[in-house]
């Protein structure tokens, strides 16, 4: 059985972009750490009692929940957004 992470929250900074995103239910073309990538809608993000956070996509007409220290980056696809892609990676650090 393979072990889950330990979730580590992203920068406030990018949330605003997850944010626009969903409030605009933009198309986007998403990146994963583990290098997949897929065009899905933007719809809402949402937390865990145990403070994860997940952005809830439409793919296929159905609804994905992606955590979003999962995210590597999101590109938008819709005309005219306010953003065009946007890096989620972030230097690795050492904890001691």
């Amino acid at each position: 059985m393979e072990a889950i992470e330990k979730y580590h929250p992203i920068d406030c900074d990018l949330h605003d972009y997850l944010e626009i995103a969903c409030l605009y239910h933009y198309w986007l073309r998403i990146e994963l750490t583990d290098s997949t990538c897929f065009d899905a809608k933007a719809l809402t993000t949402c937390s865990t009692s145990d403070k994860e956070e997940f952005l809830v996509v439409e793919r296929h007409e159905n609804q994905q929940k992606i955590r979003l220290d999962r995210l590597s980056a999101i590109t938008a696809l819709t005309p005219g957004a306010m953003f065009r892609t946007v890096s989620f990676q972030r230097a690795m650090t050492k904890e001691t």
